[in-house]
């Protein structure tokens, strides 16, 4: 019995979306009892438009999103995040596979908690063949993970080292050169809350106090950005 699939493919590079296309339509060539209904959308206003057709009829089953895309005009939706966080929403049972141009430790940690993806591709490491693999892995409930991401999930579950989103934020944003006087807006703490933190995150790392360039190298060399 034929089994349709409804795939929305979401990403703003047309070419790209073709290739995934060709790799979706090589895994209905492999398995001829499935059958691929593919959608387009290039930026989070189509994604949504084509969101609200799926809940007046046919259901999303799988997805393959990037998350760098342009955002919606009222700026309800903001990337390609949004975007999977909304599916997720409308849609209990739908399959997402996030294919990323990010390979930053920081940024990848983030989409894998707030999305927690079936498969989850850093574009730098797959091929048609991988990709036809993921989809397949994913279609068959076996979550499927491109080499970075595994690497990085490896080191996390290898680390004794635990932080919190709040200290992720201060170590991000201080190794992207923002100044302290700054912080306080993008981490909503106070100077000092702050400061105690970067203490604490020197002693956890075993850097020097007062080397902020120390703490940042050991928590690159640590997997933590």
């Amino acid at each position: 019995m034929t089994q349709i699939i409804n795939v929305l493919i979401l990403d703003d590079h047309p070419l790209i979306a073709d290739a995934y296309k060709m790799a979706i339509n090589h895994v209905s060539l492999t398995d001829k009892n499935l059958k691929f209904n593919i959608n387009v959308a290039h930026d989070c206003d189509s994604a949504l438009e084509k969101i609200n057709e799926a809940k007046k009829g046919l259901k999303l089953d799988l997805v393959l999103l990037d998350i760098s895309i342009p955002p919606s005009k009222n700026r309800d939706l903001l990337s390609g995040d949004d975007v999977g966080a909304k599916l997720k929403k409308e849609f209990k049972n739908v399959k997402i596979i996030v294919i990323t141009s990010h390979n930053n430790n920081y940024k990848l940690c983030n989409i894998f908690k707030s999305l927690n993806p079936d498969g989850f591709l850093v574009k730098t490491d797959i091929s048609i063949q991988e990709l036809v693999t993921a989809i397949t892995n994913v279609l068959n409930d076996t979550p499927y993970y491109s080499k970075t991401v595994t690497r990085l999930i490896r080191s996390h579950m290898s680390s004794q080292i635990v932080i919190d989103k709040r200290d992720r934020m201060i170590l991000y944003h201080l190794s992207q050169g923002a100044k302290m006087k700054d912080l306080p807006e993008i981490v909503h703490l106070s100077i000092a809350g702050i400061e105690k933190r970067k203490r604490q995150l020197r002693d956890v790392f075993n850097t020097p106090q007062k080397d902020d360039k120390a703490l940042i190298d050991r928590a690159k060399e640590s997997g933590f950005i």
